[in-house]
């Protein structure tokens, strides 16, 4: 049987394994397919490419992109774009800097609340990273001992709604979805009702984001019950729509979110990988190819 994760994160975003490191410990988890989907960025699929040639282990880049959906958060998937698309690559500066650039209110805000933290213990906890964010201050309160884990952080602190919470830029979903497919890529709504339920992100909105160009939905994930999955799956059935299933990996991390803890069935792959060649067809962009 093929095993195929679609949805993990390496040290380019808030993964604690280098781009290498996240490949060879997919393939010793027994995976034959990897996509690598850091936040908002390209920046760990080179290093990927040459770790998944040499291990023998099938790789589709990919990103996982912050958008927003009436006023919530919506994490989208994209599958096999070319990052230099003007558009896309515009929008994820944007993006990147609204990241890193809430980094000082957030530590402003933790300061206030009594903690010692400043901004060279978030640079301490996570020299290689390319764009500094929630995760990683987390990372440096635990490195500080003023929490025990990143979910105490976020629970405590930085979650929406919780005291050092700072908000930022995000595109408008529908708008990203059309920026991906004009990339060349397809994009995967990811843990659709992970966080806020249904209640954003219903059917009948992901009947809209799919008139809008949406591929898939993330159904099989950590954060999706048995009756969610369940219902997820009959809509992207209703909306021939393809169904996913991940991990949402971030090495040491996420705990609860081991590689290949959620898989995607091979036909829905196949479907993915022949609509992402559609996209590109029309496109007339020069997109990456899958790894093999």
């Amino acid at each position: 049987m093929v095993r195929i994760d679609l949805h993990t994160h390496s040290l380019a975003s808030d993964g604690t394994q280098t781009p290498t490191e996240l490949v060879v410990a997919a393939r010793a988890a027994g995976l034959d397919v990897l996509a690598i989907t850091d936040h908002d960025t390209a920046e760990g699929w080179p290093e990927a490419v040459t770790a998944a040639e040499e291990c023998g282990l099938e790789l589709v880049r990919g990103m996982e992109i912050s958008t927003r959906h009436r006023g919530d958060g919506v994490h989208l998937l994209a599958y096999l774009p070319d990052p230099e698309h003007p558009g896309l690559a515009e929008e994820l500066r944007r993006i990147l800097d609204g990241r890193s650039s809430r980094v000082p209110a957030i530590l402003e805000r933790l300061r206030g609340l009594g903690s010692a933290i400043g901004i060279d213990d978030v640079r301490r906890a996570n020299p290689d990273t390319p764009a500094t964010g929630r995760p990683h201050v987390a990372d440096a309160l635990v490195a500080l001992g003023e929490v025990a884990d990143r979910d105490e952080a976020f629970e405590l602190y930085l979650g929406e709604g919780r005291p050092a919470y700072v908000d930022r830029y995000a595109a408008p979903t529908i708008e990203m979805i059309g920026l991906v497919e004009q990339a060349g890529g397809v994009s995967v709504v990811a843990h659709p009702w992970g966080r806020h339920g249904p209640a954003n992100l219903a059917a009948a909105e992901l009947a809209a984001l799919a008139d809008a160009g949406l591929s898939g939905i993330e159904v099989d994930h950590e954060d999706h019950g048995p009756d969610v999955r369940d219902q997820l799956r009959g809509i992207a059935r209703d909306l021939g729509l393809v169904a996913t299933g991940s991990s949402d990996h971030h090495g040491t991390g996420k705990a609860g979110h081991g590689l290949g803890c959620n898989t995607t069935a091979p036909e829905e792959y196949e479907r993915l990988l022949e609509l992402a060649a559609a996209a590109s067809k029309r496109s007339g962009r020069t997109t990456p190819d899958v790894i093999r």
